[in-house]
């Protein structure tokens, strides 16, 4: 059997690992500089989401306030919604609906799901080097920044000779027209101008899919956990039909427009003239000497087409007067 000093001391050590453990639990506490650079935000930032209701008060300790892991979780929740696109106003909203006990889980699960990929395509890297050699070897700086400008081509941090492709496919089209003799400058033009066109179909599909299957789901904001996860399977199960919709009408489009330019270039120069109802007949030099001297050159062919309309009338009067007893 134990002793009851053993015992008790057995108790004290138990309580010294509880004591420690608690500590290693125990929320940590930040002042307000300290909370700044653990969550990136500036201290000027942390004060404005104080003042706009989007961030607890701190605990006030003598002088000083006193910031704890959820003043730390609730940044970073800010600054996620903020890079989705999120203006601080709907933030609020959103916020506001969870601390009133409405989870989030389905709003952001909705906000991952439309933010995501939109294609199996995935991104790459090529150098200068390997640029300069797809498009005639021979640098262009302005064209790169032009790319760049267009989203084409990204910088890669810290590199000056490497770039990010976010669309290997759209670059490999420019360098199919560029083989093909289209310029550069072309190029960009068309793609400006195709992007245009392409944001405008998109903006009318969303707008086409909001009216008819999402107002359900988000006519109240912020929408339920519930109504956010149903709408973020059914953008899951819609995404690819826009990308097919697209195609399907590119492919009638393009086919039906490639057969009528095809006709209108080649019908110019092999399809036969049509007869304009003159035909042409030769007539002796003599001839045609005798009448510029009788009527003038420039009045010849009006002379002869009459001399011969007449001389063809006077034949078809004689035939009928024959033709009678």
């Amino acid at each position: 059997m134990k002793g009851v000093g053993s015992v008790e001391g057995e108790q004290s050590a138990a309580g010294h690992r509880s004591e420690h453990q608690s500590s290693e639990y125990r929320s940590s506490e930040y002042r307000i500089e300290d909370l700044a650079h653990r969550s990136g935000a500036t201290v000027r930032t942390i004060r404005a989401y104080q003042d706009r209701g989007l961030l607890p008060r701190p605990e006030r300790r003598g002088r000083a306030n006193v910031y704890g892991d959820t003043h730390l979780a609730r940044l970073r929740q800010i600054a996620d919604l903020l890079d989705r696109g999120y203006t601080l106003a709907s933030i609020k909203e959103l916020l506001e609906a969870w601390d009133a006990g409405r989870g989030l889980g389905g709003v952001l699960g909705l906000v991952a799901e439309v933010d995501g990929p939109w294609t199996d395509e995935e991104a790459d890297r090529i150098s200068r080097a390997e640029l300069d050699a797809r498009f005639g070897g021979h640098p262009n700086d302005a064209a790169v920044k032009e790319a760049i400008d267009l989203g084409v081509l990204e910088r890669v941090a810290g590199r000056d000779d490497e770039f990010l492709v976010p669309s290997p496919q759209e670059l490999a089209v420019a360098v199919e027209l560029y083989a093909a003799g289209v310029p550069l400058s072309a190029i960009a033009a068309h793609l400006r101008e195709l992007r245009g066109q392409v944001e405008h179909i998109a903006s009318r599909f969303l707008e086409f899919t909001t009216e008819h299957v999402f107002a359900r789901y988000l006519g109240h904001s912020p929408p339920t956990d519930a109504d956010a996860a149903e709408a973020a399977v059914l953008v899951r199960r819609l995404r690819p039909l826009a990308q097919q919709t697209v195609d399907a009408e590119l492919a009638r489009a393009m086919r039906t427009f490639a057969t009528r330019h095809l006709q209108q270039h080649l019908g110019a120069t092999t399809l036969a003239p049509e007869p304009s109802g003159e035909v042409l007949v030769p007539l002796p030099a003599r001839t045609i000497q005798a009448v510029h001297q009788l009527v003038g050159q420039e009045n010849a062919p009006a002379f002869i087409a009459a001399a011969a309309e007449r001389e063809v009338q006077s034949r078809t009067l004689d035939a009928l007067a024959s033709e009678r007893p």
